[in-house]
C-alpha cells in the first residue's frame, strides 16, 4: 500500500507536479486595489512610528522622574548566620560592603 502511494507519488513529481487551478487559488485581499493597499501600509507605517515616538517620551519622562531612597534595614544578627567561613571570604558571593 504504502509503495503504491511513493510510486503515484513519484509519477506525479516526475511528470510536472500537480498542476494548480488559478481559478481555485485564494485571494487574501477582499477586492482592495494596490493602491488601497499601499494607502493602508503606509497609514500603519505612521501609526507605528508615532506608537515609537510617544513611548519613548514616556519613558524619558517616567525614568527622569525622582524615586524615593530607603534607609538601610538594621542589621539584624540572625540573618547573617554564618557556621562555616565561605570560601570567598566573610561576606556573601553576591553582597556588596563597603570597605572604608
Amino acid at each position: 500500500m504504502a509503495s503504491a502511494i511513493v510510486r503515484s507519488t513519484l509519477r506525479t513529481a516526475l511528470r510536472g507536479g500537480a498542476r494548480v487551478n488559478p481559478a481555485s487559488t485564494r485571494s487574501f485581499s477582499a477586492g482592495a486595489s494596490a493602491e488601497e493597499e499601499a494607502r493602508e501600509a503606509a497609514k500603519w507605517e505612521k501609526i507605528t512610528y508615532v506608537g515609537i515616538v510617544a513611548c519613548t517620551i514616556l519613558a524619558a519622562v517616567n525614568l527622569s522622574k525622582g524615586h524615593p531612597h530607603f534607609e538601610e534595614p538594621p542589621a539584624y544578627p540572625y540573618l547573617h548566620i554564618r557556621n562555616k567561613e565561605f570560601p570567598w571570604g566573610p561576606d556573601g558571593l553576591f553582597e556588596v560592603k563597603e570597605h572604608h
